[in-house]
């Protein structure tokens, strides 16, 4: 199989690949812009792929396109015959999303149809998508299932980026029977490769919880900030849903391999987490307990877009894809420390 992998060069993706590249007769073309993704002077590929190359010891296709370019995706299905693809390409940071909401929707929506357009001309219907449990947006009801409302209540732009482009595909699902669309609506990813090699290593100041935990227990920030002590939950502190990035990856796989079933047509969106809550403050105590590392902390105001509490229903992960989510939140804690520790400075190192 030949996959076309986007956004492969980022935390997820990379961690994705490394999955991928590790089943046999697997070809990997990757594309990226480098948005979220360190790449050394100088150099062709992004470091995280780099180091994928030489864990593997196979070689990974990479064009540094923006997916909004579709001259250039064009030219990259002229030249490679896939199979199918993994479309992590994005903008992510909830936080960010509400001071730069155009930015946001033009990468996120726009980039997503130009690839849409792009295989569709080129006979590529069978699609892995990166959402997001943000689609549902304040929970009515805990745990999250599939069934619960979409679009309604979504507190930030990033999560409606990822609602719309979910309906965008159920809409082309719905007008062309040929697409097979499984649409991976993952929680909290955290974690690290067990290497150390690989992990979560953010362009500018951290956006999500852990790489922020991690670079304050490494010394390159002074504390933690908190957003907000007094949501009603178990410590007053937000809670959700952490899952470990390699059990992530493994989802990825597995959704990947219902395309060999003639019979699967159609959009089916999946969770992907542990199932269970953990909070703020419960993360950092298991941080400090795995590492050693005091993590100083503050708790300031709460953040917009932020909800109190989120955590999956993850039976239908189980039932359609054969997938659970195998290691523990100290396993999490452990495999970040393991890479924060061996790259204080991340892939700069």
């Amino acid at each position: 199989m030949s996959i076309l992998v986007t956004g492969g060069a980022g935390y997820v993706g990379s961690h994705t690949v490394i999955a991928l590249l590790e089943e046999k007769d697997v070809d990997i073309i990757v594309v990226d812009n480098l948005s979220n993704a360190y790449r050394g002077d100088g150099v062709k590929k992004p470091e995280p792929l780099l180091r994928i190359e030489e864990m593997t010891d196979r070689h990974i296709h990479f064009y540094d396109i923006d997916i909004r370019d579709r001259n250039g995706l064009d030219k990259i299905f002229d030249n490679h015959k896939i199979d199918c693809v993994i479309h992590f390409a994005a903008l992510k940071a909830v936080g960010e999303s509400v001071q730069k909401p155009l930015e946001y929707y033009q990468a996120n929506i726009s980039g997503t149809c130009t690839l849409l357009e792009s295989m569709r001309a080129h006979n590529v219907y069978k699609l892995v998508y990166s959402s997001s449990c943000t689609v549902y947006g304040d929970p009515q009801r805990l745990p999250l299932d599939e069934n619960h409302p979409t679009g309604g209540g979504i507190t930030n732009p990033y999560g409606k980026t990822k609602y719309f482009c979910e309906e965008i595909m159920k809409d082309l699902c719905s007008s062309d029977q040929n697409w097979k669309i499984v649409s991976l609506r993952y929680f909290n990813p955290v974690g690290a490769h067990i290497s150390g090699r690989i992990g979560e290593d953010p362009t500018g100041p951290p956006n999500n919880l852990m790489p922020y935990i991690s670079q304050v227990a490494v010394g390159r920030l002074q504390e933690l900030q908190v957003f907000g002590s007094d949501y009603p939950t178990v410590d007053g502190t937000g809670v959700r849903d952490y899952v470990h990035v390699v059990d992530l990856a493994d989802g990825h796989l597995r959704a990947a391999k219902l395309f060999h079933d003639q019979s699967f047509r159609g959009f089916h969106a999946v969770n992907l987490g542990t199932g269970q809550g953990q909070s703020v403050l419960q993360l950092v105590s298991s941080f400090e307990r795995v590492s050693g590392r005091r993590v100083p902390y503050r708790v300031v105001g709460r953040r917009a877009g932020d909800v109190a509490a989120n955590y999956a229903d993850v039976t239908l992960a189980r039932t359609l894809l054969g997938w659970k989510a195998t290691r523990s939140l100290d396993q999490m804690c452990e495999d970040t420390w393991r890479w924060q520790e061996k790259n204080p400075r991340g892939y700069r190192d």
